[in-house]
């Protein structure tokens, strides 16, 4: 935690209001029916999410700051990710939909009537972006959610358009070279908010690298699956055949063939799909195996991030030692990338030439989330000193890191530092990749 990073109450009443606003039009048109869904992995009830949403803000935010017990008795043995199993969230004895969101505004007024009263130190500061940030993370998961389910396309009043933004861009061809050099790899000290899993920044040597100026695009994975990459065992490795095998896997999970054309399926309408849109929805393994096809690789995680955040020095052989916050210099906002919902999707590798890097990398925050040839592990010096412990350190080992978020992603949460995990199985979030010269 920077213990000199502090926002007023006013910044966090509105950020709060902000993302509760986009849960609740997130979910408000579902049924009741929907809202309990069929037992899936990959998926809660969204009755049970919103309810830990709710949680969270009771458990890590007023129960910190006022040394006090959650409003709802119980609350832990129904809405702790950590002591209630997936499975026996289907079977739990919840509130209803309306206790639920009656719930949700209590401990919503009561954080508002805090910061109305005073304002936050750092460590307020703190737990408040926390709670923030997490129910931000939900709204990302509602929406692939609802993708995964065949639900309607969410209506959001969406106050950040794009408008000024040509999201039919065309495709993006060809790498930029990013010299080898000592890099400062994470996140610095007198950052603001970042999770336990940058911490801290440390000295990497990254040789130098050819990496894509874009994201692999629809129209160049469909020629790897036209070509019969689905069917090659040599473009997999052998984790990769195994999950090909059980999965039956052809093509990319939403994919559909018509004629001579491929469909996708974007919540529930099919359609043909946008050749230079980044290819999403395909899990490491689709990722690892489209490169080996191509005779590319993934990027490591610090060769994503040294693309993304380095500056080349005025003679062009070597990098400078500072990084920036995000691939473009200043604030974040939608003239730079697609976050926020701002499209409702992916749009063009070629889109947002604004938000480059200082190499020439497009989009490497935003759009689809992007794989890297990275396992997940923790800095060195990681120690578990983050409020919610169980954030980062169950995990390490056994699971891949992502980079740059989705169009989906918020502001709140995303930078050039920040590190997204998941199992290299997972299809239904929006990830996609970029690849590097061998």
């Amino acid at each position: 935690m920077n213990v000199n990073y502090k926002l007023t109450g006013s910044e966090l009443v509105s950020h709060l209001k902000d993302t509760r606003k986009r849960t609740l039009e997130l979910i408000d048109d579902l049924s009741d029916e929907q809202f309990t869904v069929h037992l899936l992995e990959i998926v809660n009830p969204f009755l049970w999410e919103i309810g830990h949403v709710a949680f969270f803000y009771d458990a890590f935010a007023l129960c910190q700051l006022d040394k006090t017990e959650p409003i709802i008795e119980n609350a832990d043995e129904l809405y702790d990710s950590f002591q209630v199993m997936h499975d026996d969230r289907w079977s739990l004895k919840l509130p209803n939909r309306e206790e639920t969101l009656d719930y949700m505004e209590k401990v919503q007024n009561r954080l508002i009537e805090r910061l109305e009263s005073h304002e936050p130190d750092a460590r307020e500061t703190y737990l408040y972006l926390l709670s923030i940030i997490h129910e931000d993370m939900h709204c990302e998961a509602f929406t692939y959610m609802r993708q995964t389910l065949e639900y309607s396309r969410p209506r959001l009043s969406l106050e950040n358009n794009g408008k000024n933004v040509s999201f039919n861009a065309g495709p993006l061809p060809g790498d930029v070279e990013i010299p080898g050099e000592m890099f400062r790899l994470g996140a610095t000290p007198d950052a603001g908010f970042v999770f336990d899993n940058e911490k801290w920044g440390h000295m990497v040597e990254v040789p130098s690298f050819k990496i894509a100026r874009g994201q692999v695009t629809n129209g160049e994975f469909a020629e790897f699956v036209d070509a019969g990459g689905y069917e090659e065992d040599g473009y997999w490795s052998y984790s990769g055949r195994v999950w090909l095998s059980n999965s039956e896997a052809k093509h990319p999970v939403y994919w559909q063939r018509e004629g001579n054309q491929w469909l996708v399926r974007y919540f529930d309408t099919y359609y043909p799909i946008k050749e230079y849109a980044p290819i999403i929805h395909v899990n490491w393994y689709e990722a690892e195996a489209y490169s080996n096809w191509a005779n590319r690789r993934l990027p490591t995680e610090a060769e994503w991030e040294l693309a993304a955040s380095a500056e080349p020095l005025e003679s062009g052989l070597g990098i400078k030692e500072n990084n920036r916050i995000y691939p473009w210099k200043g604030a974040v906002s939608s003239e730079f990338a697609n976050i926020d919902f701002t499209s409702m999707g992916s749009v063009d590798v070629g889109a947002y030439p604004l938000g480059e890097s200082a190499f020439g990398c497009r989009q490497m925050i935003g759009n689809v989330w992007e794989w890297t040839s990275s396992a997940f592990y923790p800095y060195p010096g990681y120690i578990v000193d983050h409020p919610y412990k169980e954030y980062s350190a169950p995990w390490f080992g056994y699971r891949k890191v992502l980079r740059g978020g989705s169009w989906a992603t918020s502001s709140r949460l995303i930078r050039n530092s920040y590190r997204n995990f998941f199992l290299p199985d997972r299809r239904d979030i929006f990830a996609g990749f970029r690849t590097c010269a061998k």
